[in-house]
């Protein structure tokens, strides 16, 4: 059975540098930094956390009588604010956004070990001893 290969264009093969190309490019310094604001003397860098990811894919080959092809590619970016950078008088220092899922995390871990030790000390009481 002699197999139909079909040719990659150039664009099939750099999908992937493509894609993060093009991620790489808005995710940059600007991006993270947001542009300063100044007001009374007082100027505010906003700072955020990026989180991208990318995927691509390729095929080839037929099937049948089918004719092969295939790409695909696609990606993501997340921008996260974790606070800003506050200037005044000459000295600056960051303060941090609190993440509000903080406290459901904190919360639900806290209810889980309150909820394993009553388990584990209702047991030990109702353990009968020989």
């Amino acid at each position: 059975m002699e197999k139909n290969e079909t040719p990659f264009t150039a664009a099939e093969h750099n999908i992937v540098q493509q894609l993060a190309e093009k991620l790489g490019i808005a995710a940059n310094s600007a991006t993270i930094y947001g542009e300063p604001v100044e007001r009374d003397g007082i100027t505010v860098i906003p700072v955020s956390k990026a989180m991208y990811g990318f995927g691509g894919g390729s095929g080839a080959g037929a099937k049948g009588s089918e004719e092969g092809s295939g790409s695909g590619g696609g990606g993501g970016m997340v921008l996260t604010p974790v606070g800003y950078i506050e200037i005044k008088d000459g000295t600056s220092r960051f303060r941090s956004i609190p993440d509000p899922q903080r406290v459901v995390k904190i919360v639900a871990i806290g209810c889980l070990a309150a909820w394993l030790t009553t388990k584990s000390i209702v047991g030990l009481f109702t353990k009968k001893h020989l």
